[in-house]
């Protein structure tokens, strides 16, 4: 017992020494004592001395490098491996062989600032410092810190040397810069605290650099050594406040930097790395640091020129460093470190100090229950959703709004806008532009000189320009060229256009611009990923709010911690499952729904788009156009949406006249069209009527009566080309008498009611379309037009597609042996809207998944998108409601809603609040406000022929559906 009590007592009173307590420390002192005892009691001097030692390795080597490190572990007992470029699986194999030869396990460590990509393939690259320097939120940086953690800790990487927490005072710094947090010390100490805290909880030893401080240098260490020529007072104000920041909330190590301090070592350019006074006697004794120290990479210039091999490593450890990193040549460096222990330069007590220290370190980090690295899928483990979450989570709250003179951003009356974009840079824009157009018309303008693309640039009143640089490293160019500068001024004088400038670089960039005047916002991306570009554009847009504060001064105009806070316009982003609590494994079986019903020829194609939460998680397309297509289906492809055409235009419209006291739901067919006062219509109702209950036909096959007696369009009817009395296009050379449009609501007026139960009917929307427009005195199209679409950007949502898009992007719907006789493409497959020239009230609008998903989560947001509010709340919640459900009526008014029995149109998992429509043509669209779930299915089932009823049968649309709700994450922990 009295044994036990003392180590108990001898070991804290090394923790408490100086007055610090030791962040090597764990929860179980007497064990971690008693292993460190053990084990350094066991060692040979020559063992002692090599776990001072951690030697570079790589697993992008040959064999002979391999046999290198083995022959270093098993002959003199190096302590660690630090690891640099690679594989992940390679390097897995590679380090449970190392350490299957170690008598100690080793230390394994890595330069893995952002993540394992910084030194790795094929693993995760987070945001660099910089960009994490922007968040307010250091609950987010601590999030990246740990994810960061558990890779490494994955791959059986004990300590990760970062975070990197230098002040990057020096816009010229070369090898620092965004790998710093920022300029301000507060900020660069509070994430670096968030950051270190995050990966050391997930089992992973910090390591805070390049102490003193490497921000305010333009020399790199890797060639030079850079002079910090600053006094006292200003080192311990900026360069040491982080230092003392993290030391206090528990740092476990430091990494000493290679420059010449004349204020902190007066000896004529003597490394930091190699200065006593430095190392003891300010970061251990003043600053009271017991955690790990070691040094830069001694193979640098900055210290390799100073000394010879073995002295520099020598001095480096004298100093006060424990671990000695990278070493020239290990051999002579140990030759050196046994000739110093035995002339005395080397006492036991120093060399047990700097094992004793290590060996806490290893034991913190889990050595002391080794097991070798499964590498069951660990590419699996390295590059799961998760990391998406977090990275998207971090740029979005990263991403600044350095300004924004004119409030454009978000940029709002979409319906007013004309919008070019400029890609200046030499790296990828291609995700930026995508994301552009998912919310309104962006065109890409180019020049060859900046007269030719000022002309061009004319037409537009928004300009974009976004600056790309590559995203591959934090140390790859990132400025303007000239000629840039030079357009950029020239672009921002010409004032017939708004100018928003978008940087994916470093923040820097911009310190070129000599004058800001003529730009109206700049935005600062940070970094040119997929997601950064994506997240920028959603910004822009105000689908997210701009909440990023700027790390550094980048003008005098824009100072460190500028920020213009933009406020979500709630359009629609775009993001992953996860992040919306739901499961990408899960969601698979969607595209293995979707893959079964192609191959069971249900449609030769689809898109199928699925959001929740006001983000669209999923947007596929599946197939081609046509079964003979060469071109594979895209998601801008556009479908004949068919009676989705009732609750995307023509029910809002009516929802919008009810609001304005334009129509009532009591309203009677006769109110509506007073040429019914004397048919048995005459009394039928508004409510009845969109609520399918009027006793109304579900159609009237209008086009019959049109045909001759060998069933063909009639001469009568149609003519071959416009002419007098004959301009109602009904489909290529196919142009209907307009006297007809007359006929059509006679037809409707003789109409006989039907028996009173529940019939599905399209004939009140003619009713409906007739009266908007006569209401109006313009066409359903124009002003839904006006009213919706444009404003909402749902800019590939049309009636009659052919007047704005190419043939080629429209999905074909039927060959037509029964009416028109030709492939219908570009025009209504219905025939009744056909006849009124493409525009129905209940058929006729053509779209894609991502458009219809805007107009479902704007009824979702009670009837607000994109900063305009189109409808009440208490509308939609009026139209959204059954109101003979006790007559077996399960619809809404307009909408249909969940089946009452057990079949019906949805999967029976979807709250009683959720609402929709299906489509003849192979079409399907569901909300659900409780789970904020929107779900858009189209296809052209309908091709070649609409007898083909196999998605009907199926019940596909309904099992996508279930799967969708299979895939939601119980987040509540229960």
């Amino acid at each position: 017992m009295g044994k036990y009590l003392l180590s108990f007592l001898f070991f804290a009173l090394l923790l408490v020494a100086r007055g610090q307590y030791s962040p090597l420390v764990t929860a179980d002192t007497l064990s971690q004592k008693e292993w460190v005892n053990d084990k350094y009691s066991a060692m040979s001097l020559e063992e002692k001395i090599g776990q001072l030692f951690m030697v570079i390795a790589s697993s992008e080597e040959g064999e002979a490098a391999a046999q290198r490190i083995k022959g270093l572990i098993r002959d003199h007992a190096i302590g660690g491996l630090i690891f640099s470029k690679g594989g992940p699986m390679r390097q897995a194999k590679l380090t449970n062989e190392y350490q299957s030869l170690s008598k100690i396990p080793l230390l394994i460590g890595m330069d893995a600032e952002w993540g394992l990509a910084m030194r790795l393939d094929s693993t995760y690259a987070f945001p660099w410092n910089m960009t994490l320097g922007a968040i307010a939120d250091t609950a987010i940086v601590s999030k990246v810190g740990y994810q960061i953690g558990r890779h490494a800790n994955r791959l059986g990487v004990h300590i990760n040397f970062a975070p990197d927490i230098d002040i990057n005072i020096d816009p010229r710094n070369p090898i620092i810069g965004n790998r710093s947090f920022g300029e301000d010390r507060e900020n660069v100490a509070l994430k670096g605290i968030a950051f270190m805290k995050g990966m050391e909880s997930a089992g992973v030893l910090s390591s805070g650099k390049h102490f003193p401080g490497h921000g305010d240098t333009f020399v790199d260490s890797h060639k030079s050594l850079p002079t910090l020529d600053f006094t006292r007072q200003r080192l311990d104000s900026i360069e040491l406040y982080p230092y003392k920041k993290l030391i206090k909330e528990g740092l476990s190590s430091v990494m000493v930097a290679h420059l010449n301090v004349p204020e902190l070592e007066p000896e004529n350019k003597r490394p930091s790395s190699l200065s006593k006074k430095i190392i003891t006697n300010l970061l251990k004794n003043e600053l009271e640091f017991e955690g790990l120290i070691l040094t830069d990479a001694l193979n640098m210039k900055g210290v390799s020129d100073f000394a010879s091999n073995g002295i520099t490593e020598l001095e480096a450890f004298l100093s006060g460093n424990d671990i000695l990193l990278m070493p020239k040549d290990f051999k002579k460096s140990k030759d050196t470190f046994l000739k110093a222990y035995r002339k005395g330069l080397i006492s036991e007590r120093r060399l047990a100090y700097s094992v004793k220290k290590i060996l806490m370190a290893k034991f913190k980090a889990g050595l002391h229950d080794y097991s070798p690295i499964e590498t069951k899928y660990l590419l699996e483990d390295l590059n799961s959703p998760e990391n998406d979450v977090i990275y998207e989570e971090a740029i979005e709250n990263a991403i600044t709004v350095i300004s924004d003179k004119l409030n454009i951003i978000g940029i709002k009356k979409l319906e007013n806008k004309k919008i070019a974009y400029v890609k200046f840079g030499d790296g990828v824009n291609t995700p930026f532009l995508e994301t552009l157009n998912k919310y309104a018309k962006v065109t890409q303008v180019n020049g060859k000189d900046i007269s030719t693309l000022k002309k061009k640039l004319f037409d537009f009143n928004l300009i974009i320009i976004g600056l790309h640089k590559s995203n591959e490293s934090p140390w790859k160019p990132y400025k303007f060229s000239q000629k840039e500068l030079f357009w950029l001024q020239e672009i921002s004088r010409q004032r017939t256009s708004n100018v928003v400038l978008t940087v994916f670089a470093k923040p820097y960039a911009l310190l070129d611009i000599v004058s800001f005047t003529g730009i109206d916002g700049v935005i600062m991306a940070y970094q040119n990923s997929k997601l950064a570009q994506q997240k920028a554009a959603e910004v822009l847009f105000g689908a997210i709010p701009g909440k990023g504060v700027l790390p550094v001064t980048v003008s005098p105009e824009f100072p460190v911690n500028t920020s213009v806070k933009t406020q979500s316009l709630r359009r629609l982003g775009y993001s992953t499952p996860e992040r919306v609590g739901m499961s990408s494994l899960k969601l698979a079986e969607v595209d293995q729904l979707v893959q079964n019903g192609l191959d069971s020829l249900m449609y030769p194609g689809a898109q199928v788009l699925i959001a929740r939460r006001g983000k669209v998680i999923y947007n596929k397309a599946f197939g081609k156009p046509t079964y003979e297509s060469k071109a594979e289906l895209t998601t801008n492809n556009l479908y004949d949406l068919a009676s989705l055409t009732k609750i995307l235009s023509t029910l809002p419209a009516i929802m919008k006249m009810e609001e304005d006291g334009k129509i009532a739901l009591n309203d009677t067919f006769q109110d509506l069209i007073p040429e019914y006062a004397d048919t048995e219509l005459k009394d039928v109702t508004v409510l009845k009527s969109l609520s399918h209950y009027g006793r109304l036909p579900s159609w009237i096959a209008f086009y019959l009566k049109t045909l001759n007696d060998k069933r063909r369009p009639s001469p009568e009817f149609y003519r071959n080309s416009p002419s007098d009395g004959f301009s109602i296009k009904v489909t290529e050379n196919m142009y209907l008498q307009d006297a007809y449009k007359d006929s059509i609501y006679d037809r409707i007026g003789r109409q006989n009611l039907k028996s009173n139960r529940y019939r599905y009917s399209d004939v009140p929307y003619y009713i409906f379309k007739k009266y908007i427009e006569d209401n109006y005195n313009s066409g359903l199209d124009n002003l839904m037009d006006n009213f919706l679409f444009k404003p909402m950007g749902a800019n590939y949502t049309t009636y009659n597609p052919l007047e704005k898009f190419p043939v080629n992007m429209i999905v074909p719907s039927e060959v037509d042996t029964y009416y028109r006789y030709q492939l219908v493409q570009g025009y209504v497959h219905d025939m009744g809207a056909a006849m009124q020239g493409g525009v129905g009230g209940h058929a006729g609008l053509f779209s894609n998944a991502n458009d219809v998903a805007k107009i479902m989560q704007m009824y979702i947001q009670g009837g607000y998108y994109g900063g305009d509010r189109f409808l009440d709340s208490r509308t939609i919640e009026k139209f959204n409601k059954c109101y003979f459900c006790d007559k077996n009526v399960r619809r809404g008014v307009g909408f249909d809603k969940p089946q009452l029995v057990e079949k019906g149109p949805t999967c029976g998992c979807v709250s009683r609040k959720s609402f929709g429509h299906s489509g003849f043509t192979g079409t399907f669209t569901w909300a659900d406000p409780e789970e904020e779930i929107v779900y858009v299915f189209l296809s052209n089932r309908t091709y070649p022929s609409a007898t083909n009823r196999l998605l009907v049968k199926s019940e596909l649309r309904t099992r996508i559906q279930k799967a969708i709700y299979d895939s939601l994450i119980n987040e509540g922990g229960n």
